[in-house]
């Protein structure tokens, strides 16, 4: 991805004077406070339009599919973090954040990145399920991943793919990717040789793509889900604090494997 280089700093999307602050071009107290919800606010920050019926309908939906995932990596390194330092809600939940990358929470940008590249070769060659196995082999030859394909739990399809799904249908969006998602889950299983059902990684992009949601803010959608998981588990950790029993839980399993002064005995 090439970053520009501009020499005077320019944005679109918020500028103020001493009476109005603007967002997107509409007055903020006037035009949104009160008038809009945070997630057709979302919207519009990112795409510098108010979303549709569809789409806020969608956004919403996976917004609150993954926001929440139990004691995963990022959950626990945020309450460790608030745990060893509580008047810093800000650190915690940053620490949380630094967790999402390709395993957590970064999967619905490639899988979106692998449901678009279909979508191109299908546009050459007016075939789905053919452009599904070609980029799906090409993944497979060069040892890649299928993102949003298979669940170490659910065996059998995510069920939050099937929420999603009925309401990107229910909702009048585009079903495009969903069509995608599903022509490439049909030939994994001749191409990987086993089968890997849609998880909700790949039902995200399925779903936002066809809204017209952009393919390059794709992991921000589950990064600000998270967030209010993490702020929920931070405030319920002020309360009833696990992050050092988290902690203990590590260090009670550990096993050292390395060199020692000799007669040394580990401790506890």
């Amino acid at each position: 991805m090439k970053i520009g280089k501009e020499t005077i700093p320019r944005t679109a999307i918020s500028t103020s004077n001493s009476q109005t602050i603007v967002v997107r071009g509409r007055d903020l107290s006037e035009d949104l406070i009160g008038k809009i919800s945070f997630t057709d606010y979302f919207f519009l920050l990112v795409t510098g339009r108010f979303p549709s019926s569809p789409a806020s309908a969608v956004l919403n939906a996976t917004l609150v599919a993954i926001a929440e995932h139990g004691l995963v990596p990022s959950v626990q390194a945020s309450r460790m973090t608030l745990a060893a330092a509580p008047d810093a809600l800000q650190g915690a939940v940053a620490a949380g954040v630094l967790g999402c990358g390709s395993v957590i929470l970064g999967a619905s940008e490639a899988c979106g990145r692998l449901l678009d590249e279909v979508r191109r070769r299908a546009e050459e060659s007016g075939d789905i399920p053919r452009a599904a196995s070609a980029v799906v082999s090409e993944y497979r030859a060069a040892g890649r991943a299928i993102p949003g394909y298979g669940h170490p739990l659910h065996k059998a399809r995510d069920p939050r793919v099937a929420a999603l799904f009925k309401v990107a249908q229910q909702a009048g969006a585009n079903l495009e990717y969903v069509r995608i998602a599903e022509a490439i889950e049909a030939v994994i299983p001749e191409v990987v040789g086993k089968s890997l059902m849609l998880n909700v990684s790949a039902a995200i992009p399925a779903v936002l793509l066809g809204v017209g949601f952009p393919l390059e803010a794709l992991k921000g959608v589950p990064i600000l889900a998270r967030t209010a998981g993490l702020i929920g588990h931070l405030t319920e950790e002020l309360s009833r604090s696990i992050g050092f029993a988290l902690s203990y839980q590590a260090t009670n399993g550990l096993v050292y494997d390395g060199d020692a002064p000799d007669g040394f005995v580990p401790g506890i």
